[in-house]
Parts: structure tokens; sequence; C-alpha cells
């Protein structure tokens, strides 16, 4: 399975012949057509992490493809048809088994209201924890962790690190930190993953790693 990083917290899973596509937010720049989706997986409802434009482009050369999402996801995304997923599902999306797990964005700040959030577990090998810190409390071959966010300290970053212990991570949710930042923060994460024994990947928009 090849997992490509795309702008801030889009990832695209190739196999077998399919792909499965992540959190295609507003931040999405350089996603070309893939015709051979199989699955949109929204982890919650802010827009970095999905937009009608990159939900329209993606299903215009895919029409009728599944999009897993949580329940605060279908509230907003009016004129999509969500499959709402939660926390405990399990799902088969073409030849992808996705597990999901958490339920609850990191917090922002305690006058902002908590939003769901699902974390997502594909083939028991791949994690993507969207907002959150949610373990799978499972062994992780790749690890998609989060280098900076409004509601992230990057202690938390290392201690969800460290939580995980993932064989090989890389870094996602990328865009709002400035290209010194994003230097510093890969190499904290970098330490937390080598930690145990894991291998940190430092990967740019259309950069790919297989497992």
């Amino acid at each position: 399975m090849r997992i490509t990083k795309y702008e801030h917290a889009t990832v695209v899973l190739d196999k077998d012949g399919e792909s499965l596509i992540i959190d295609p937010g507003s931040f999405l720049a350089s996603l070309t057509e893939i015709p051979r989706t199989v699955a949109i997986v929204l982890t919650h409802q802010h827009e970095d992490h999905w937009s009608p434009r990159t939900l329209d482009q993606i299903l215009a050369s895919n029409p009728g493809i599944p999009i897993f999402a949580p329940a605060g996801v279908a509230a907003v995304a009016s004129g999509y048809d969500i499959t709402v997923v939660a926390a405990g599902d399990t799902v088969q999306a073409g030849s992808f088994v996705l597990r999901f797990f958490g339920g609850v964005h990191a917090e922002i700040h305690r006058s902002i209201p908590l939003i769901d959030n699902v974390g997502v577990l594909v083939d028991d090998a791949f994690y993507y924890p969207g907002d959150s810190y949610a373990a799978p409390a499972v062994p992780v071959t790749l690890l998609a962790a989060p280098l900076g966010a409004p509601w992230l300290k990057i202690s938390d970053a290392i201690d969800f690190v460290l939580e995980v212990a993932p064989n090989q991570a890389f870094g996602t949710h990328d865009m709002t930190l400035s290209a010194i930042g994003r230097t510093m923060h890969r190499g904290r994460l970098a330490w937390a993953t080598e930690q145990g024994g894991g291998t940190f990947h430092e990967l740019d928009p259309g950069d790919s790693v297989t497992i």
C-alpha cells in the first residue's frame, strides 16, 4: 500500500489499483483526478479537512462512491450523501478495511464547543487521527502525526507519537506552520518515533511512502 501526502491534511492511499482519499480539505491544491477512487473519509467538519470544491472534483470522476464521516459532517455537508461512522465502527471500501476510533476533536479552547472527529485505521496498518490524539491501542505500521494546529501543543503531539509507537511516521496537518516551524516540529516527532525503534519520514506534498 502506497500512502501519498498532499497539502495540509490530505492523504491518498493506493492499493491493488484502487485509491482511498482522506480529508481533501480547502488547502488542497495539487490533487489531480484519481478515477479509481473507491471512497472518501472525512474525519470531521472543519473546512481544512473537507470542502465542496474538493469533494465535487473527486466525485466528478468517481460518481456514487461512499463518503464516510462522523455525524457532525453529515449535519453541515448538505447536498452530499454521507455514510455516518463513529468510533468502534468497521467498514469495507473496495479492498480497504476501515476501523474508526476516537470520537471527539481535540479542544481548541474551552470557549469553543467540541465537535465530532474520528481517527481511521486502514487495513490494520495506517493510522490517521484527524484532529485528535485518540490512539488506536493496536500496533500501527505507519502513523500520520499532526505537526501544527490551533489545538496542538508540540509536547502533546510528542506524547501521542510515543503512545502509538509506530514502526514509521510522517507529519501532516502542517500548513499553519512556517518552514522553520515545520522543520522544528518534524525533528521533535522524529525523536518520538525513534524512541520506539521507528523511522520518521519527512514528506512534502506529492511524496509517498510504501508499507
